[in-house]
């Protein structure tokens, strides 16, 4: 039998008297049951004084509330800032202050925190398609590095630091492209571009404050369109060509000149070594003669006939002519010792066998050189 048929009262889950079904019971006899097991609980008793036992468990259940929203409440206002960051309080929407990291506490639903990172370094790209002072368009890409050093100014200067910090580097970037040349731009005064790029890009920030500052600037790349991309990578390959010239003759220049140096020291030395034999030679020379004059004063035919043996004998020790003097006669055996080597080795053995000494005598006698040189002889030996 179901708890709501006639006749099954007892299992009435909502305790209704009687037989009819009068609906669930009303919510503060509802409250009224749960006090008493509440009383009972922490070990109260129902008494039937002046006040009712609804209201005394009125007054419990809303100071546990109160005590539960309290704890909530109190645990819900502690936060945490990073060690890296720091923390901007926003009481009531307005500026209060600035929190280090640690442990924190806050007023929940009065306080806000806006946590702000002082140590990171951020990055920021700027690219685009831009028109040069020689009017030519070139596609440039930088990117800079920044980092936050003033957390208020950084959230309330602007509305948005990155956003204002963006326009500003696509300003300076254009600003400087415009007044240098292509040239300059993809090649060789790139580094110029980028600290022109820095400087202007400070002077553009510097009056909002924003908090931060630029710690570096990257020129990434540089390239003209893509229709003219072809002749550019000619020119640039040229102008590398003309650097690595450049280079490499500076390199010979500084590997000769060392080897010129020392030729130069070296001819040096030589000049002074024969300055040096020069001249003791020459000393050498005075004092033999100055010791051969006495010789001379005592014996004069004897001196000179020994000099002039000494010379002759230096002259035709260099030569391979062998002259012959012949006694009681006024000509001269001359033989001519190179000259009958060479036949001997140009000529047939036969040959050189004909040659007979009268013909030599004969052709001696006849040249000119030799009868000079033997009346030379003879005359010097008289």
């Amino acid at each position: 039998m179901a708890w709501n048929e006639p006749g099954n009262n007892d299992k009435d889950p909502w305790k209704n008297k009687g037989g009819k079904n009068q609906g669930p019971p009303d919510l503060d006899e509802l409250l009224n049951d749960l006090g008493k097991k509440v009383s009972g609980i922490f070990g109260g008793k129902s008494s039937g004084g002046s006040t009712p036992s609804g209201k005394s468990f009125s007054s419990i259940g809303i100071s546990l509330l109160i005590i539960i929203a309290l704890v909530v409440y109190a645990f819900s206002g502690f936060y945490t800032i990073k060690e890296a960051e720091q923390g901007i309080v926003l009481r009531f929407g307005q500026y209060s202050g600035t929190v280090d990291p640690g442990l924190r506490w806050k007023w929940t639903f009065v306080d806000r925190i806006i946590p702000v990172d002082m140590q990171s370094t951020r990055d920021l790209p700027a690219s685009g398609f831009m028109l040069t002072q020689d009017e030519n368009v070139v596609r440039v890409d930088m990117q800079i590095q920044y980092r936050v050093v003033e957390a208020r100014n950084f959230i309330f200067s602007v509305t948005n630091a990155e956003d204002s910090l963006s326009q500003s580097l696509d300003s300076a970037l254009r600003h400087v492209v415009g007044h240098a040349k292509m040239d300059d731009i993809l090649t060789s005064g790139r580094e110029q571009v980028r600290q022109a790029v820095w400087k202007e890009l400070d002077k553009i920030i510097e009056p909002y404050n924003l908090g931060l500052i630029i710690v570096d600037v990257n020129f990434k790349d540089a390239r003209p369109p893509n229709e003219v991309k072809d002749a550019f990578d000619d020119a640039i390959s040229a102008q590398e060509d003309e650097i690595r010239f450049l280079r490499e003759a500076e390199a010979y220049a500084r590997g000769i000149e060392p080897r010129a140096r020392g030729r130069v020291k070296r001819m040096e030395q030589e000049a002074m070594a024969y300055k040096e034999q020069t001249v003791l030679g020459a000393q050498g020379e005075v004092a033999r003669f100055a010791k051969l004059l006495p010789e001379y004063q005592a014996a004069p035919e004897v001196t000179r006939q020994r000099l002039y043996l000494d010379t002759m004998e230096k002259v035709y020790s260099n030569t391979s002519k062998v002259m012959v003097d012949v006694d009681g006669g006024n000509n001269m055996m001359y033989l001519p010792l190179d000259k009958i080597m060479q036949q001997q080795s140009t000529t047939p053995r036969a040959t050189s066998q004909s040659y007979t000494q009268p013909q030599q005598q004969q052709n001696i006698n006849s040249s000119p050189s030799v009868s000079g040189r033997s009346d030379r002889f003879n005359s010097g030996r008289n």
